[in-house]
């Protein structure tokens, strides 16, 4: 989840309320591995990529949380959509699709799917070790 979250990092995670786009998520997948990245796409929404932009129902979305990686790469997240990558058009109700903010290496939705909303076990609300690393996260 870098350049947000790095190995080793110890976060707060809150395990109730509603989970809100671009909120990071700590979830286990029926394999048994646990994962932490980001939602992008809440129930029902269309997800696209294209020219290194974030679509999301046909609208461009901002994702300034990646402004500063972005401009180390002529493209960060190569283009896709939800079609492609999971033969529907929106999120399936009761999902979510994930990215990591690590995009051009992360293992999320692209290619394990949409997550199951009873996969996810938190919402990470800070990070608080190590003490310089410290930030809320909304």
């Amino acid at each position: 989840m870098e350049p947000a979250l790095h190995d080793g990092n110890e976060v707060l995670v809150r395990k109730y309320g509603k989970v809100k786009r671009f909120e990071i998520v700590i979830f286990t997948l029926p394999n048994g591995k646990t994962c932490v990245k980001r939602v992008i796409g809440l129930p029902g929404d269309m997800i696209s990529y294209k020219d290194d932009t974030l679509y999301v129902n046909g609208k461009a979305v901002d994702e300034s949380f990646l402004d500063d990686v972005k401009r180390q790469y002529n493209t960060y997240t190569s283009d896709f959509s939800l079609n492609e990558l999971i033969g529907k058009k929106r999120v399936p109700e009761n999902q979510y699709f994930v990215l990591g903010d690590n995009r051009r290496i992360s293992k999320d939705s692209r290619t394990i799917g949409t997550i199951k909303s009873e996969w996810i076990s938190g919402r990470v609300l800070l990070n608080y070790w190590p003490i310089t690393s410290f930030k809320l996260f909304n």
